[in-house]
């Protein structure tokens, strides 16, 4: 095809043909879903026997087999795709370049051979059926946001490949023949009342290509975090350093964060994300989020040689997914490693379908990944009021003098159990459970002594705070507060003369603990059944109550399977204030398991609000006696809960035998 003929085509995309671009998808007969993805072999087709290449073609099977094996695509629709329209890539290429791709499917072997060193100067391989799949991939990513734009799916994931965010709009480069979210981005534009868009590139290579696209355009936010060594590492040059932010109107809407050397790690990119990424993304307020998900800054990738976790990746997808109300595309860039790249795509799969992102290991940004930040925030901040560079000024002469709010809350509350109550903190023995839990479990005098017991069960307070100003996240802090739930609970169990056995469940992350599902028992589990063996079956407490608030519930629930005979023989009530989580449900693959059941729904009281999704549904009696409550704000359930709690505690109270016998499931 030559350039006249292009030409034409991209004039005739004005009228008719132009509103023609994309064919709207036909409604689903399947359920509805809110999610998809595109995928298709075909796009392997890109390769030559037995050529050694990163970008090869099991790099999207790979990722689609993990997805599928981890059963993520049955809450995903496919997505048609098919292949990019020329009027479409006439939108940021010119006519030249796209003939130029075009004509790579003319070509014979023996010319293929000869033109090697030339495209191994630009980074590149072809084949004959090269063109066919870079117009797949193109097109891939168009109908991926394309159901995006129009309402018909809120989250998307273009598995593709050749990748795009090197392709400039003369030239193919660094493994890209046509820009894929560039091409889609305008044709959205186009088609769609889709304005402002942002496009969030995490390849380990600075996007040059679509920086360049968009470089004079206020409408299309460009971001990049990429490994750059003072312009020496891939793609080269100085357009991906910090400076280059945009000309003309687009000035301050280009953002690099550009990391001087390999060795990156979550720590550097979730600092950059909480300081400069979201502040400025929140301050534009796209309508649609792009991610030029690249996962060759993973943790394996041997061109990268960084160390982003998935669950760094899945962390950061979830933060995006606030954006433009949930509106988000992932398309595939780079990442050559295939075990990294799978491992890190399905944790971003993972998070579009709504799960939750995992825990994190405990992390600080390094004095490198600082020291960027706070150089990238000055120069942003002079396009955006979110950026506040003092916030991230490097503070290495500070860091003996400070004192993280965990432990300013966990002092006060000390101090104030200490005074009010005389309450005294219980050692810890194991060096785990002290570096976890260490300050955070406190006991009256009479622990050991009295013959009723309260163990309450709880997180920190809620901090609630004024914000100066929302834009720069700064706060008024005489304005803010600690809201402690727990003080009356405690002064309410001091006042019936009952012993108590306060525990803060809120772990402290340790370095080296991070915890893997299934592998290990969770910390609380650990500590909540060395204080119930070494403290409360040691004691003369013949009854015991215990409450739960909040997640602290959860952990009830582990006693519960770990210890249930003991339990059953001396507890004689265990109330449970929810709130809006899941409702724990007794372990029911256990020996004990029916008897616990009816000890459970016989001795429990688990207070929820009104609107909590257990109620839509049907109540087990493994969830025990549900008590329902006209509050719905978390923050004032336990204000609300205590008077059935010091209702329910008096009735089972009054039911004790008199001569004190033990508490069994039958009093």
């Amino acid at each position: 095809m030559d350039v006249d003929t292009i030409q034409a085509a991209g004039r005739s995309s004005v009228g008719e043909e132009r509103r023609a671009v994309s064919v709207p998808l036909e409604p689903s007969r399947q359920p509805q879903y809110t999610v998809g993805y595109v995928y298709d072999p075909v796009m392997m087709s890109h390769w030559r026997p037995g050529l050694d290449h990163p970008e090869q073609p099991e790099r999207i099977s790979r990722i689609y087999q993990i997805i599928k094996d981890n059963k993520l695509l049955n809450k995903m629709k496919r997505i048609p795709i098919r292949r990019v329209r020329h009027e479409e890539v006439l939108l940021v290429h010119s006519a030249v370049h796209l003939a130029k791709v075009l004509e790579i499917s003319s070509f014979t072997e023996e010319y293929i051979l000869e033109s090697d060193a030339f495209y191994n100067e630009l980074s590149l391989y072809v084949s004959p059926k090269t063109p066919l799949a870079a117009e797949l991939s193109a097109g891939g990513v168009i109908e991926a946001t394309l159901a995006v734009a129009r309402n018909e799916l809120k989250k998307t994931f273009a598995i593709v490949r050749p990748p795009g965010h090197h392709a400039e709009p003369e030239e193919h480069m660094g493994f890209c023949f046509f820009n894929n979210v560039a091409i889609a981005v305008r044709t959205v534009q186009q088609m769609t009342n889709i304005r402002k868009i942002l496009i969030l590139d995490w390849d380990v290579h600075h996007g040059n290509g679509t920086q360049k696209a968009f470089y004079d355009d206020p409408s299309v936010l460009y971001m990049s975090l990429h490994r750059y060594e003072g312009g020496r590492f891939y793609p080269c040059g100085p357009f991906g350093s910090m400076e280059m932010s945009g000309e003309g109107d687009g000035v301050g809407y280009s953002v690099n964060i550009p990391w001087p050397e390999k060795g990156m790690r979550d720590a550097d990119y979730l600092h950059a994300f909480y300081h400069v990424v979201m502040p400025i993304a929140r301050e534009f307020a796209p309508e649609l989020v792009i991610i030029s998900a690249g996962f060759d800054a993973a943790d394996g990738d041997e061109l990268g040689e960084c160390h982003v976790s998935p669950a760094g990746y899945a962390h950061m997808t979830h933060m995006l997914s606030s954006l433009a109300g949930g509106r988000l595309v992932v398309a595939l860039e780079g990442g050559y490693n295939l075990d990294a790249i799978s491992n890190s795509a399905l944790a971003v799969a993972r998070m579009i379908v709504g799960e939750e992102p995992p825990e994190l290991a405990p992390m600080v940004a390094s004095e490198t990944g600082t020291e960027t930040v706070y150089q990238v925030a000055k120069e942003q901040s002079k396009y955006w009021k979110s950026v506040v560079p003092k916030a991230v000024e490097p503070r290495e002469e500070l860091e003996p003098l400070t004192f993280s709010i965990p432990e300013l809350l966990k002092a006060h509350r000390q101090d104030y159990m200490y005074r009010h109550h005389n309450m005294l903190q219980i050692p810890l023995l194991t060096q785990n459970t002290e570096e976890r839990f260490g300050t955070q479990i406190m006991c009256t005098p009479d622990i050991n002594d009295n013959k009723t017991m309260v163990i309450f069960l709880h997180e920190f307070g809620n901090i609630q705070v004024e914000f100066d100003s929302i834009v720069k996240g700064t706060l008024h802090e005489e304005h803010s507060y600690l809201v402690d739930c727990s003080r009356q609970v405690v002064d309410w169990v001091r006042e019936e003369g009952y012993s108590l056995l306060d525990v803060n469940i809120h772990a402290k992350p340790v370095e080296g603990t991070e915890k893997k599902r299934g592998a290990q028992a969770p910390a609380e589990q650990e500590l909540i059944t060395y204080l119930w063996d070494n403290y409360v079956l040691l004691s003369k407490a013949k009854c015991l109550i215990l409450i739960g608030h909040g997640s602290a519930c959860q952990t009830l629930m582990l006693l519960m399977n770990t210890r249930p005979n003991s339990m059953m023989r001396r507890t004689l009530a265990i109330l449970q204030i929810v709130g809006n989580g899941r409702v724990p449900l007794t372990p029911k693959d256990s020996k004990e398991a029916v008897e616990l059941k009816a000890w459970y729904a016989k001795h429990s009281l688990v207070i929820i609000p009104k609107n909590h999704r257990l109620l839509s549904e049907k109540p087990l009696k493994r969830h025990g006696r549900l008590w329902v409550i006209e509050e719905t704000k978390p923050v004032k359930l336990m204000m609300k809960a205590l008077p059935a709690i010091q209702k329910y505690v008096r009735q089972a109270m009054a039911a004790l035998p008199r001569d004190d016998a033990l508490v069994n499931g039958d009093s």
